[in-house]
């Protein structure tokens, strides 16, 4: 069994997830999102899909929490 680096839980169904080099190891997909998903800099949601990134690696949930900090070139459709 493996243990779970967010909760501690050992688990016999644990999964790694590999990113950047590293390899991080999960007992739930519910662990590895507040492990690994990035946090909106303007409603601090975790961002679980897609998102927005800028230029300068700032990440938003959406297209109007980016307008709100300043960031009107970003949509979220074409």
């Amino acid at each position: 069994m493996a243990e779970c680096e967010v909760c501690g839980n050992d688990y016999r169904m644990a999964f790694e997830v590999r990113a950047a080099g590293q390899t991080h190891t999960f007992d739930s997909f519910e662990c590895a999102v507040q492990k690994m998903a990035p946090i909106c800099e303007n409603c601090q949601c975790r961002i679980m899909g897609h998102g927005l990134e800028t230029e300068d690696g700032h990440f938003y949930c959406c297209a109007h929490c980016a307008r709100t900090q300043g960031h009107a070139q970003l949509v979220d459709h074409a």
